[in-house]
């Protein structure tokens, strides 16, 4: 009877440490649950708020204001291979991109020359053929003031960038400019090229006045706060924008003044010196994945009006100073071009340029 009454203890002892067990996993999967949801939600909150990669930081506003909508909705589109051409063709998305034609009168016919001059001769090699294209008109200047509206976002066939429509609040007057990363329609955007020529900075209300450091708006550089991301970047005081035009370029400005020439770092290194009342745009270029685009065949190129490059080594010895020879063979030269101007790594230029502080890094 004693055995029997001790088993059936240690039964219920057993059975009592069981239960307590299983709650205890119940409550720490519970916890585990609560805690995995917890930061799934948080990681999303995280990515909804990074959504917009701009590739760039600088002072002010300028990565806060900027939305994602400006962007497409995926980096690349693909195709599915039903064609030789389309298997490694990829291309950035223009769904948020205007699908009507251009403001006819700010655009101009351009016509087309396959590389010939006035006698006919072949001046630019790899032209010809194509389709036609007109040429927008961009206003390189920004030289009204006021407010100006973003109505559209536009594809401009002949640059790598996005083009963007500007209405003027108050006359209505309509131009092109170069589209920064980050602007949408619906965006106001301020030219204050007209402020440089007031010496106060303070109006008949005695308030001080401020610019406002957001993608789209064109300042002289004394303007601009020293770390800033510009873009189009003019080199005299009244002259159009000439530097960091392409799709996804930028350039830093790293010092400035009221009076001689800025510091301005440009995406291949150079540090270059621009005139302070030179103007720049804040922000950097729309369309940063271009330099990632394949056109997945040559046909393509050929609707953009390029024609085939042939290599030196393949053509004779009066054509190229690569060619002539048996086999592959460049006549023990260093790269050059048809016109015997050396093409990787020789120095060509003569005088340097007394406005480059620093050159690009070469290797």
């Amino acid at each position: 009877m004693l055995r029997l009454g001790s088993v059936r203890l240690l039964q219920q002892r057993i059975g009592f440490n069981a239960c307590t067990i299983a709650r205890q996993q119940v409550v720490s999967n519970n916890a585990a649950l609560r805690w995995s949801s917890l930061r799934s939600f948080s990681s999303k909150v995280t990515k909804e708020e990074s959504s917009y990669v701009s590739g760039f930081s600088t002072q002010g506003n300028v990565t806060a204001s900027a939305q994602a909508s400006a962007t497409p909705a995926q980096q690349f589109k693909t195709y599915k291979p039903t064609t030789p051409g389309k298997r490694w063709l990829k291309r950035v998305p223009r769904d948020h991109l205007y699908k009507g034609k251009a403001v006819r009168k700010l655009t101009v016919a351009k016509r087309s020359t396959g590389g010939r001059n006035n006698t006919g001769r072949i001046t630019v090699r790899h032209r010809g053929g194509g389709h036609k294209r007109r040429i927008r008109i961009i206003d390189w200047h920004r030289a009204e003031p006021g407010q100006q509206i973003v109505e559209r976002l536009e594809h401009d066939p002949g640059r790598s960038a996005w083009i963007a429509l500007l209405r003027h609040e108050q006359t209505g007057t309509l131009s092109y400019i170069v589209a920064p990363q980050g602007v949408k329609p619906g965006d106001k955007l301020i030219s204050y090229r007209a402020e440089q020529n007031k010496t106060d900075t303070v109006d008949e209300h005695g308030i001080t006045r401020t610019v406002s450091i957001d993608p789209g708006n064109c300042m002289p550089l004394k303007m601009v706060p020293v770390g800033t991301i510009i873009h189009n970047i003019g080199l005299k005081r009244n002259g159009p924008a000439i530097m960091a035009r392409a799709a996804g370029t930028y350039a830093q400005l790293i010092q400035t003044g009221e009076t001689g020439y800025a510091q301005v770092r440009l995406s291949s290194g150079e540090v270059r010196l621009v005139p302070v009342d030179a103007c720049a745009t804040i922000g950097a270029v729309s369309n940063p994945d271009h330099q990632h685009e394949t056109l997945g065949k040559a046909g393509r190129s050929r609707w953009m009006g390029i024609r085939p490059t042939v290599r030196g080594v393949a053509m004779n010895s009066t054509d190229h100073p690569h060619g002539g020879g048996r086999g592959k063979s460049k006549g023990n030269k260093h790269p050059r071009s048809p016109w015997g101007v050396l093409a990787k790594g020789g120095k060509t230029r003569k005088t340097p340029n007394q406005f480059v502080v620093k050159p690009r890094p070469r290797r």
